[in-house]
């Protein structure tokens, strides 16, 4: 049973990260400089540069009401979609771009330039776009057990996000290729089972001295503290085709930390998952998305995956209701079970057209707010 639900709403937000397309071609943009350029200025401190010129970043600021949370990634999905226009080019909710062609050059910054010198071509093509949710916790040492009880749910998650089916023209096999690529980077992975806040310091300390990561920034793992904001920061996803899809998962992500919150203050362990185990549960999240089977991380066999969902929305029920969030996240769960993930429903309208433009128009049209 779940612990004793928290007395206040935890604060939710939420980052996304978009393809800019050619209006012309179905190939890459290297436009981002232009984009922020046009973007008005209430929103230029929400939106920023990712790795490559061909790609953005949204930041909603945190919140405790979703319809808040909704509003604002709206506002914001809506105006980079604005300034794109402008700019000539078309923002695509899309883990990675499907079609080949000129490979887009890094931001001039930095801090990019170091990762390039230092990790080589490691995020070749136009970019990998994810989606990232932060949740606000009390301190770093309940952080660190939110994050152990985290590691078994993820997989799940992972595939209700899964919208990368296609690379290079062709159907990869996954309904997310964006992890299999994203996974090459040293530091990604599930989150290593916690002893404490000394115990994640310690790691990441190792990480940085033996070259794997730059600094902190660079700890990829599946769950981690920010080291910006007092959260937990879930980043398995790649980014959502459009914005009832990233609202529900912020519900049932924000709900799934406060009902571990509860288990934490009731003293119960988290499960002690084997590595290996949930490594292969990402690796089926990432090829099965929700249209095939998942690993029960409890039994180590496989399920099928909308049943391990299901399940999770029941478990994370109460903390819906408290929230104010259930009847909501009811509704966009009947819609993503109807529509499918991103991944479905891009190879749907390719088995429909075979055409890749029309995939890249359908996810351009519907992911502006």
């Amino acid at each position: 049973m779940p612990g004793k639900s928290l007395d206040v709403r935890l604060t939710v937000g939420v980052e996304e990260e978009f393809l800019l397309l050619d209006a012309e071609k179905s190939q890459a943009a290297p436009a981002v400089d232009a984009v922020l350029a046009g973007l008005p200025e209430g929103l230029r401190d929400q939106v920023a540069h990712e790795y490559l010129t061909s790609q953005i970043e949204i930041n909603s600021p945190p919140a405790q009401d979703l319809a808040a949370l909704r509003d604002s990634m709206a506002v914001l999905r809506g105006g980079v979609a604005h300034a794109a226009a402008r700019a000539g080019v078309r923002v695509v909710p899309i883990g990675t771009c499907p079609v080949a062609g000129p490979e887009p050059p890094v931001v001039d910054q930095p801090r990019f330039r170091r990762m390039v010198e230092r990790f080589g071509a490691l995020s070749p093509g136009p970019g990998l776009n994810g989606l990232h949710v932060h949740v606000g916790v009390p301190d770093p040492e309940t952080g660190v057990q939110v994050l152990n009880h985290l590691r078994p749910w993820l997989p799940l998650l992972h595939a209700a996000t899964t919208n990368s089916p296609f690379a290079d023209g062709h159907d990869t096999g996954y309904a997310s290729w964006r992890s299999i690529m994203w996974a090459r980077w040293p530091s990604v992975g599930p989150t290593p089972y916690l002893e404490s806040y000394e115990h994640y310091q310690s790691l990441v300390a190792d990480l940085i001295a033996t070259g794997a990561m730059l600094d902190e920034a660079m700890l990829y793992w599946y769950a981690r503290l920010s080291a910006r904001f007092p959260t937990v920061e879930i980043r398995i996803g790649d980014v959502c085709p459009t914005l009832d899809d990233t609202i529900l998962i912020a519900a049932l992500i924000r709900a799934l930390v406060g009902t571990v919150l509860g288990d934490v203050a009731a003293g119960r362990p988290a499960p002690h998952v084997a590595h290996h185990v949930l490594a292969a549960a990402h690796w089926r999240a990432a090829h099965d998305g929700l249209a095939g089977l998942a690993v029960d991380p409890a039994t180590r066999h496989t399920r099928p995956a909308w049943h391990l969902l299901t399940r999770l929305f029941d478990t994370v029920r109460p903390e819906l209701e408290r929230n104010g969030d259930r009847e909501l996240a009811t509704i966009l769960m009947g819609r993503l079970r109807s529509r499918g993930t991103g991944a479905n429903r891009q190879r749907a309208v390719y088995a429909r057209t075979g055409d890749m433009s029309a995939v890249l128009d359908y996810l351009a049209l519907r992911g502006v707010g």
